[in-house]
């Protein structure tokens, strides 16, 4: 059995706090935002604000799980440890999925039924907003997901990044159907996004098939 040194326990155990600390964040966040999203597509009837709303809320759900998977520091042995990250991992990869069967779904909708994405100043700030707070946040969590070998933090992370291409495809969806009239540029960005989510879930799933990083 390795002994671990009191000083890289106590790294790890500071570690796992701002793992668990930044998943309670990444909650509260995504559902303030999901909800002012929501609330303000209603609102304009655009598609794409609701749309980025529900995946604040499929976010959040990744941060929740996150929270259960690092509120049991300590009480679990190393096996039952790794158990609960590829548990994790998996219910991950899942959002991934299930975000980009909704994005897909709703991007083929606006194109066949030639849907206009209404420009909105608050859907604007909401994005912008995003744009500062999600590399920040990808960027903390993939940090410490690395030092601890936590692939579900990994996974995520990745996750947060997603958020950020969504912020970039409704400022961009928006901004060039307002100035330019190209109602087509919001979908199609959708499009290339559910390439990511549909990539980055199938990652996610086969790296939990050849195997289980400890914690």
């Amino acid at each position: 059995m390795d002994i671990l040194k009191p000083d890289t326990v106590r790294r790890n155990n500071t570690s796992h706090k701002k793992a668990f600390r930044l998943s309670v964040f990444t909650v509260i966040y995504n559902l303030l935002e999901g909800v002012v999203s929501v609330a303000a597509g209603t609102v304009s009837g655009s598609i794409a604000l609701i749309g980025f709303g529900l995946d604040s809320f499929v976010e959040s759900l990744s941060g929740g799980i996150m929270i259960w998977r690092f509120r049991g520091l300590g009480i679990h042995s190393h096996e039952e440890e790794e158990r609960i990250e590829a548990k994790a991992a998996k219910l991950i990869a899942y959002t991934f999925f299930i975000l980009g069967v909704y994005v897909l779904y709703e991007s083929l909708k606006k194109l066949i039924l030639r849907e206009l994405p209404e420009p909105s100043l608050l859907g604007i700030i909401i994005a912008v907003v995003s744009l500062v707070v999600m590399p920040v946040l990808f960027f903390m969590k993939y940090r410490i997901g690395k030092s601890i070998g936590s692939r579900s933090l990994v996974a995520d992370s990745k996750q947060t990044l997603v958020c950020c291409y969504l912020s970039v495809a409704l400022l961009a969806g928006l901004g060039l159907n307002y100035l330019f009239g190209i109602w087509w540029a919001d979908p199609a960005a959708g499009m290339v996004i559910v390439v990511f989510l549909l990539r980055e879930g199938y990652e996610v799933l086969r790296e939990g098939k050849a195997g289980c990083c400890g914690t």
